[in-house]
């Protein structure tokens, strides 16, 4: 019998597979699998009052994977408290809030009124852009980061999870940062800035101009930033980045993961998810680990 559980701040999963936020509704994702299959769900941005998104078209393909320029669409935390929480909280798995703000204080108004409801952690999104500083996203800068953290962890009364974003020159310095100012564990990578042109319409596909680049193209930068970060911080991680087998959980895993996402590959496959988690199982099988540490502990550097 495998032990496929892990601990991520204090919070048990019953295995070490997630949903990358803003790829998952649990509504529409339970009526293909059971989401007790998850260790845990990760919803979709929730913001202090509700988000339009970016003007269409905000979705791209692109070789091994894809673009979004979605914008964090949502309706807002009352109406997430309300409408959505009920349903999530029907099945028997971790429910993690993906918090988005465009300013310190709307993210701390987002997480005072989830800290008073039954969710088990908050995964903070650092790549809004920081509407009192010109525009800059808060995890690209290593001071913004760790204010944002800071005041966060100050309201909140579950745990916080730190997401990254990748589109800076040394990941390891925001990681220390939100480290120090109290993130309980780190989610990285969000995706990478990149842009498609349509050659025969002579113009940007994306009506934002320019998306956020997820899929397989990026699993190695995210397993490298995965890696260097693991020897930058000892808080539990969370790594995400074009994970499609049960062999790319396993890489992660190697790499310092404690816990993994999986979201690009839910497009092409509804049942991703379960099927990534049932080649997992069969790849500690057949390297006779019984247990997540033991794979950990195979890793030789």
């Amino acid at each position: 019998m495998i032990d496929l559980s892990v601990n991520i701040a204090g919070v048990k999963l019953q295995n070490p597979i997630t949903v990358a936020s803003g790829t998952f509704s649990a509504k529409e994702s339970s009526k293909f699998y059971d989401l007790a299959e998850l260790g845990a769900m990760i919803t979709k941005g929730v913001s202090n009052i509700a988000w339009d998104g970016n003007p269409t078209p905000r979705i791209a393909e692109t070789y091994g994977g894809m673009l979004n320029s979605v914008g964090l669409q949502n309706a807002g935390v009352d109406h997430f408290i309300a409408e959505e929480l009920p349903f999530i909280k029907k099945f028997n798995t971790r429910v993690i809030v993906n918090v988005a703000g465009k300013s310190i204080e709307e993210y701390c108004e987002v997480v005072k009124k989830l800290s008073e409801t039954d969710v088990d952690m908050f995964e903070i999104n650092i790549s809004c852009p920081n509407v009192k500083q010109g525009g800059i996203g808060f995890g690209t800068d290593a001071k913004l980061a760790f204010n944002v953290t800071n005041a966060v962890k100050k309201v909140a009364k579950q745990p916080i999870i730190v997401k990254l974003t990748p589109n800076v020159t040394d990941i390891t310095e925001i990681a220390k940062a939100v480290q120090d100012a109290g993130a309980d564990a780190i989610s990285l990578i969000n995706t990478l800035l990149g842009m498609k042109i349509d050659v025969h319409r002579f113009k940007p596909v994306l009506q934002n101009k320019v998306g956020g680049l997820s899929g397989p193209c990026i699993k190695p930068i995210a397993v490298r930033m995965v890696y260097q970060v693991r020897r930058a911080v000892n808080i539990p991680i969370i790594g995400l980045g074009g994970i499609i087998t049960g062999e790319d959980v396993a890489e992660f895993l190697l790499a310092g993961a404690d816990a993994i996402s999986i979201g690009t590959a839910v497009f092409n496959n509804p049942r991703a998810i379960v099927d990534i988690k049932n080649e997992f199982i069969e790849y500690m099988n057949k390297h006779d680990f019984k247990s997540i540490e033991d794979l950990k502990l195979s890793f030789a550097e």
